[in-house]
């Protein structure tokens, strides 16, 4: 989906920031514009105002201006703090000029209002955003879809593998592409998901051959036998031998090296043989998406499993 609401920090660097900050006349302009722009902040002061750097003006961003807060909700000084050092939206509500100094008052709030009144609007099921993950819980991870406005990508959303922890996939700071999995209109919420956008049983199986020795990752140790991901929306299963797990010093998130014995599409199962174990922690790869959101920007539906597979997935 194309709109004018990117994750703080994205605007930070681009020409048109930089022009309206370039210059009184910029910022004025700004004003009269009401245009979303972004700045660092510098400091939160002991009123719990924060300083952002307008590169040579200061900008002043109020506590009541900070956050935007839903109905219900109390603002939290944490929410305000935590931005020392980190880029803010926001748009620019007065300018004075005194003893040859700029002062501009600003509101980050009446920038997350604007991206949640049009998100409310016009955001359907399905649609693709650009999003920046903020923070990681056991139960998901907090991402920033635009100037700030919080969404919550479920664990179980951010890819058909199964990981214990968000952090086996994903880290704070990350930039990624995610779909809308629900809009809540009462409350004001988004809710994300990923795994649509990493590909169907099919596409990652194409990856691979019968006869190939991989690296994957250990997501799973089961009585019956290992789980190991080859691809974040792709998995096998692995024989477990007697002593196998005491002899590789078997660990969940650790990389193996597998030989695939068979690929069975009509039933999504992949069998596999352990060959070895790395027992240190694989390097984190890009996200492998299989659709660009230049040429799809929306997702009317999404089947993962095979069209001959005996389970609709």
């Amino acid at each position: 989906m194309t709109n004018g609401y990117l994750p703080e920090g994205m605007k930070l660097s681009t020409d048109e920031n930089q022009e309206y900050l370039a210059s009184l006349a910029g910022l004025e302009r700004a004003m009269n514009e009401e245009a979303i722009l972004e700045g660092i902040v510098t400091l939160c002061d002991a009123d719990l105002c924060l300083h952002v750097d307008l590169a040579g003006m200061e900008g002043i961003i109020e506590p009541d201006e900070a956050v935007f807060c839903r109905a219900g909700e109390t603002r939290k000084d944490i929410a305000i703090i935590s931005r020392v050092g980190k880029p803010v939206c926001f748009t620019v509500l007065s300018i004075t000029v005194e003893g040859g100094k700029v002062v501009a008052k600003l509101s980050r709030r009446r920038a997350q209002e604007r991206c949640i009144g049009y998100y409310m609007e016009h955001l359907r099921a399905g649609d693709l955003l650009e999003a920046r993950v903020t923070h990681l819980e056991s139960f998901g991870a907090f991402l920033d879809i635009g100037c700030g406005v919080s969404s919550l990508l479920s664990v179980d959303c951010i890819s058909v593998s199964r990981i214990s922890h968000p952090r086996d996939r994903l880290s704070p700071g990350m930039s990624l592409w995610v779909a809308v999995r629900s809009v809540d209109r009462e409350s004001g919420r988004i809710y994300a998901t990923l795994r649509e956008l990493l590909g169907t049983w099919e596409e990652n199986a194409a990856a691979f051959k019968v006869g190939q020795t991989v690296t994957g990752i250990i997501r799973s140790v089961e009585s019956y036998g290992i789980f190991v991901e080859l691809a974040p929306n792709l998995a096998g299963l692995a024989e477990l031998r007697e002593g196998t797990a005491e002899e590789l010093r078997l660990h969940i998130g650790h990389s193996a090296a597998v030989y695939i014995k068979s690929i069975v599409p009509d039933r999504m199962k992949i069998k596999l043989i352990l060959i070895d174990v790395n027992c240190a922690e694989p390097p984190r790869k890009k996200l492998p998406y299989f659709l660009s959101p230049a040429t799809t920007p929306h997702l009317s539906h999404w089947i993962y499993s095979p069209s001959t597979a005996h389970r609709l997935v």
